[in-house]
């Protein structure tokens, strides 16, 4: 019974040792510079309205938990203003539903999804690298898109998203996705087409 009991506290150990260092790690990737630079953007792009957080990685939770300031944020950028109501509120589900929002808004926008943080990300405080990494994103895509709604320095976001992303309108990207999806079904289309058990492979490449 002691062996026994000693393996499962053996199998418990590293797993909470694992969670626990991947948990640093993502921490490690938090961007106090970032946060500086963020802060001030948010703070020129929305006006003084939103204040300012504490200093600090806390601080720059607290600040964005409920949704408010992101949806302001959001608004601020488009001419339509997507997110309709925006109110603070201590509930937690609302605070959530106002962080999707400001997702939603932010991937129509142009956000990519690999780009984009989780509600519980910055709800629970798992990962606010990925929360300052959506920023970054949607920082660099208003630089690009020179709509004349951008406020703030331009060059406080990363040139490399900009050239990315310079050259292509949305619906040129749309297309783009297009060309890719449809040249991988005409590979397998090919692959297939060659193999012998087909028959006419000849007929395929002459018609």
């Amino acid at each position: 019974m002691a062996a026994q009991g000693a393996s499962t506290m053996a199998n418990k150990g590293p797993s909470y040792g694992m969670s626990r260092q991947v948990q640093d790690k993502i921490e490690q990737k938090y961007d106090p510079e970032l946060e500086v630079r963020l802060v001030e953007w948010i703070g020129t792009q929305c006006g003084s309205g939103v204040g300012k957080p504490e200093a600090g990685k806390l601080g720059f939770q607290a600040w964005l938990k409920d949704g408010c300031v992101l949806c302001e944020l959001i608004n601020s950028l488009c001419k339509d203003k997507p997110v309709k109501k925006i109110q603070s509120s201590s509930m937690a589900f609302k605070q959530m539903e106002q962080i999707s929002q400001f997702l939603n808004a932010a991937e129509r926008y142009g956000v990519v999804k690999t780009d984009m943080f989780q509600t519980v990300d910055l709800w629970e405080g798992k990962d606010l690298a990925a929360v300052q990494r959506t920023l970054m994103a949607l920082g660099s895509i208003a630089v690009t898109k020179d709509e004349g709604s951008f406020r703030g320095d331009p060059s406080w976001f990363f040139k490399k998203a900009q050239e990315n992303r310079r050259d292509f309108s949305d619906d040129q990207l749309k297309e783009g996705k297009n060309v890719i999806g449809l040249q991988m079904g005409s590979n397998k289309g090919a692959s297939q087409s060659g193999m012998t058990g087909y028959g006419r492979p000849r007929q395929i490449m002459n018609p």
